[in-house]
């Protein structure tokens, strides 16, 4: 008796797919229920079908439809018949891979493969509609011998058509046509396990059992789920391998057609290191091959359908090894292929972080996913008992693994990149996904988008750090609006906090990450001045520092220029190492308290303000006692003060016999030769004049005289000598004209005496109302014997300068 046998070995060939000839056929979709995002492929050992969960999160469930009816894709019943379901959480969708052997594919010729599905889906309200899907497949010449290890399925596929002698090839063929048609019982199936006895049964017996048996055009298929009783397991440098040895034979006259169908499968389900996943198998050589000789011939690797070479493996992150007892492959996490998620876990901080209002941390995770193909391509050289003729058979293994990583933490994190000298805060944040994007930060408290900020003059800007991971980079300035600047003793601390927002696309999942950051600068504390008092005036000096760039130096509200101190009569000295600055007494910017006739105080101030935002940030405030010889001082609260030696003109006047306009305002001291007076602008019969430029305040000190009579002494009220006193205030300085009673000016007025002028009686007239078109203003009412408004004792113009 001659025996045939058809048979081949297990090498792993890590790959997919091959790519098809015909993989962009249409597909079709009726008209009931509105388009599905779906998608349709055929690959090297099955078609895909992937379809989106829709809005109702209800997975769609799937019928194989042929001539003889629709037939639900169950979990048995895909097993069964070559039909894979697996869900994609990650992607929101579900998949269906159909062997182009599956129960319900037409065939043509092992070369064409007809498939049709009716997709079921479920919307919000439970209401289930349906659409067909179609597709044709166009595959390469399959190999002689193909195994291929599914999921939830092994199976394996032989060419009936093998080179070997006529006589066999005949009676094969014969004995195919006595299968399709009534005569199955013809056929038996002997299935061996390894240290028991071989079981031999009719093809519906082993139906029964979970081994199916199919004829093609030019194939014998067996198709068996995983964990049969006769299957063994094999254990090989810590890896596990299913086995299952079936033989398929029949009688046709005086010989035994035997077709080999064993299959062997991994049970390996994969692992993750943090940074790759992999996965082996042993390379099972029985019973899948018979003999020694073995011929590898390519071993390739992919990822999700795509074959690609030796120099794109390597590109790509993938690693395949072969040893004596295994063949190893992995992928690293950050390839380009596969599919990846990222989601937002929520924990609270242990012990909590003091980060208010906020007290959840939140990081971004990673899940990976990876359908690995492992596909061997080997050449077996077996005898064909009794005949002495040896074939090469080749054989092809495919396998299909879906493999996911545990959620991987990938929480960004910042490098504080500030460099003082450029006075500007560059913080960087990195390991971000490239599907995560910036949409926000929040800058000690002020939110701001990323366009706005754009717009507002922050740079923001991304950066490449790898192939799927990105960085964000901000600059913002030590000087900006939303930066905190204090004081400290060791010099002048900034600082800012940075509240990132992060969006995972698609689902546009926020996240956060919060840096803080600060810097110091040691010598940029605000320029204080030395000062001294002389019989002058007030002197001020300082050393030049590093950073005096930093700072305005200001008098009130003007900042100190060399034209600024000609303008005032300052005397400015500024060399390389020292600025001094010697300021008169009487000059603009004095202030003048406690003032007798015998001295006073004078006080005079430096501030150093910030360059960019004017905020006074110093001051430098000389405060020095003075002899009083004569001055006039209007203050910015409205009060002129007045020291005058009467004498000096007026030999025999009297200091204690003068007055103001108003008779009743006397001096506040007097000596023999002085008098002191210091009253309010709207007050002791104070005159106001103003025009486009100025407000003038005029007052006169007047002396009074004694005549005599036969009977006594008389003093009369007619003053033979008047002293004119002005004060001169701008226009834009002056807040309010006593309309409140109150009088608020910016800077003091400018003050102008007259020397006193003899009035003979005979000449004093009443004065004149002034009443030019610029005269506007008015005082607060006081009683009548104050109200002398708008008269004046002698033209302004000469003194309004």
């Amino acid at each position: 008796m001659a025996f045939g046998f058809f048979s081949g070995e297990l090498l792993l060939l890590c790959a997919v797919a091959c790519a098809l000839r015909d993989s962009k056929n249409t597909w079709q979709q009726s008209s009931r229920l509105p388009q599905v995002p779906t998608e349709v492929e055929c690959k090297a050992h099955s078609l895909f079908l992937s379809v989106d969960i829709p809005a109702s999160g209800r997975e769609p469930r799937f019928e194989a439809i042929d001539a003889t009816g629709a037939y639900p894709v169950t979990e048995s019943y895909g097993a069964q018949c070559g039909y894979t379901y697996s869900v994609q959480p990650m992607l929101g969708r579900v998949d269906l891979r159909a062997s182009y052997f599956s129960c319900h594919t037409g065939n043509q010729n092992d070369e064409v493969f007809t498939f049709m599905f009716g997709v079921f889906v479920m919307d919000e309200s439970g209401k289930e509609s349906f659409f067909n899907v179609s597709k044709t497949c166009s595959v390469p010449p399959l190999s002689p011998r193909v195994v291929t290890c599914e999921e939830n399925y092994m199976e394996v596929s032989v060419r009936t058509d093998l080179p070997t002698a006529g006589s066999i090839k005949e009676d094969f063929s014969a004995a195919l046509a006595v299968a399709q048609s009534s005569a199955v019982e013809a056929w038996q199936v002997m299935l061996q396990q390894e240290g028991q006895q071989s079981e031999v049964m009719s093809i519906e017996d082993a139906a029964t059992l979970g081994y199916f048996i199919m004829v093609t055009p030019g194939r014998l298929v067996f198709r068996t789920t995983f964990g049969q009783r006769h299957a063994s397991v094999k254990m090989v440098d810590g890896g596990a391998a299913e086995v299952i040895q079936a033989t398929v034979f029949f009688r046709r006259n005086w010989m035994v057609v035997m077709v080999d169908l064993v299959a062997a499968c991994s049970l390996d389900k994969g692992s993750f290191d943090g940074y790759r996943l992999h996965w082996r198998t042993p390379p099972v050589r029985t019973p899948l091959v018979v003999g020694p000789s073995l011929r590898r011939e390519y071993i390739g690797m992919g990822v999700d359908g795509e074959v690609v070479d030796e120099r794109a493996v390597k590109d790509r992150g993938y690693y395949v090894t072969v040893g004596e007892e295994t063949v190893g492959s992995s992928i690293s996490s950050a390839a380009g292929s596969g599919i990846r998620k990222h989601n937002v876990v929520r924990q609270m901080a242990t012990p909590p972080v003091p980060r208010p209002p906020f007290s959840v941390n939140r990081e971004s995770v990673r899940g990976y996913s990876v359908a690995v193909g492992k596909e061997t391509v080997g050449s077996s050289f077996s005898s064909a008992a009794g005949t002495g003729i040896q074939k090469g058979v080749v054989t092809k293994h495919d396998v299909v693994r879906q493999m996911a990583t545990p959620p991987v933490p990938r929480p960004p994190f910042s490098v504080n990149q500030t460099t003082l000298e450029e006075r500007v805060f560059q913080v960087f944040l990195g390991n971000i996904p490239s599907d995560v994007e910036l949409v926000s930060v929040e800058l000690n408290g002020q939110e701001i988008s990323v366009s706005t900020a754009a717009q507002m003059g922050y740079s923001i800007t991304r950066v490449s750090e790898g192939k799927d991971t990105f960085a964000y980079i901000i600059r913002v300035p030590f000087d900006d609006q939303f930066v905190v600047k204090q004081y400290t003793s060791a010099g002048f601390e900034y600082s800012l906090e940075i509240k990132w927002t992060l969006n995972i696309r698609p689902q546009m999942e926020a996240y956060y990450h919060y840096s803080s950051v600060s810097a110091l600068i040691v010598d940029a504390l605000p320029p204080v001045f030395d000062s001294m008092c002389t019989d002058s005036g007030i002197s001020f000096m300082k050393d030049h520092q590093q950073y005096d760039y930093l700072w305005d130096i200001a008098i009130g509200s003007y900042t100190l220029t060399p034209q600024l101190a000609s303008e005032r009569g300052y005397i400015l000295t500024n060399d390389s190492t020292t600025l001094k600055l010697a300021v008169p007494l009487f000059t603009i910017g004095y202030v003048y308290e406690d003032i007798t006739l015998q001295q006073f105080y004078g006080t005079f101030e430096l501030l150093a303000r910030n360059a960019k935002t004017l905020e006074i940030e110093q001051s430098s405030a000389k405060r020095c006692l003075f002899q009083t010889t004569e001055l006039l001082v209007c203050s910015t609260e409205g009060v002129m003060s007045v020291v005058a030696d009467i004498t000096k003109v007026v030999p025999s006047a009297d200091p204690a016999r003068t007055t103001l306009l108003d008779i009743n305002c006397r001096p506040q001291e007097t000596d023999e030769t002085t008098v002191l007076f210091s009253f309010g602008l709207n007050t002791c019969g104070t005159r106001f004049q103003i025009d486009q430029q100025y407000v003038t305040y005029e007052n006169e000190i007047i002396f009074h005289e004694m005549y005599s009579t036969d009977s006594r002494p008389v003093i009369t009220r007619d003053a033979a000598y008047r002293m004119t006193m002005r004060c001169i205030y701008p226009v834009r300085d002056t807040e309010s004209l006593f309309v409140d009673r109150k009088f608020r000016a910016e800077t003091p007025g400018i003050g102008q005496i007259k020397d006193p002028v003899k009035v003979p009686p005979q000449m004093l007239k009443p004065m004149q109302t002034v009443t030019k078109p610029s005269f506007w203003g008015s005082v607060a009412r006081k009683p009548a014997e104050h109200a002398r408004v708008g008269q004046w004792s002698a033209p302004l113009d000469k003194y309004a300068q």
